[in-house]
């Protein structure tokens, strides 16, 4: 009697078919909870950002910044008062880490921010409410879009003798400097010359028009975006490192190659 053959039926599936079936299920179940859940948190933060308000501001401020700047503004033994600094200094020294000042010091440093973006402004509108003083400027000012090369004539006048004719920063008196302005938005740039942080004058519009701020904000965003026509920069800190690394390297190679040719010569 002949064996018979045992036929795998065309409908049967592979073992590996309900395998993969599994797997493509959890992938997509887990893709739509992923998505869901990121639209959610990013509706709670739109919640959570819309809910500050200047009492909010306010509750911030005594919790952080009234030990030093009173429970009123008026100031301390340990820190101004902030009458009229307005919004836009406060929302400069907390936006930069500046402040909350992490220790008494010649000059308050950069580092890390502290608090968000709609907490700073949280605060900045409560402070502008109590003790009203300069606020934001028009966007247009800090568009880039200005007069670049009058406004690097504007800032070597005004600026270069503390900041470098490059914005690399430079040594001041008593522990100070003034800082590199490699990285600092036109915002801050705006803020620093109409509220005279640290050591910097206050340059207002008798003194540089909104024009000559938009233009020297342009000519530094210009230096930021584009890299040193010459090469290697060096830090930008003129001819003392360039001559001083030129003495290192070029006459120490110099004097390296002078020893091995008379090495060899022997």
């Amino acid at each position: 009697m002949a064996r018979e053959t045992k036929r795998r039926s065309s409908g049967r599936r592979s073992p590996w078919a309900a395998a993969a079936l599994i797997g493509i299920g959890l992938l997509i179940t887990g893709g739509v909870y992923a998505g869901a859940s990121a639209a959610m948190a990013a509706g709670s933060d739109d919640t959570v950002a819309s809910a500050l308000t200047v009492e909010d501001g306010k509750k911030l401020f005594q919790a952080n910044c009234a030990t030093c700047h009173g429970l009123d503004l008026q100031g301390s033994d340990t820190g101004p008062s902030l009458y009229g600094v307005g919004e836009l200094s406060v929302e400069f020294q907390v936006a930069t880490g500046r402040m909350p000042l992490q220790a008494q010091a010649p000059q308050a440093p950069q580092k890390p921010v502290q608090f968000t973006e709609d907490q700073i402004k949280a605060m900045a509108s409560y402070v502008q409410s109590m003790a009203p003083g300069p606020t934001y400027p028009d966007e247009e000012i800090l568009d880039g879009e200005g007069d670049v090369a009058r406004g690097a004539e504007l800032f070597r006048i005004n600026c270069a003798m503390c900041h470098n004719v490059a914005a690399a920063g430079g040594a001041l008196t008593e522990g100070k400097y003034a800082p590199s302005l490699g990285g600092t938005s036109a915002l801050h740039m705006y803020a620093a010359m109409v509220t005279g942080p640290q050591n910097m004058p206050v340059f207002n519009n008798l003194t540089l028009t909104a024009e000559d701020k938009r233009d020297i904000i342009s000519s530094l965003l210009y230096l930021q975006q584009n890299e040193s026509p010459g090469g290697f920069s060096l830090g930008s800190l003129g001819p003392v490192s360039e001559g001083l690394f030129i003495w290192i390297f070029g006459i120490g190679s110099l004097i390296g190659l002078t020893v091995w040719i008379t090495a060899k010569s022997n």
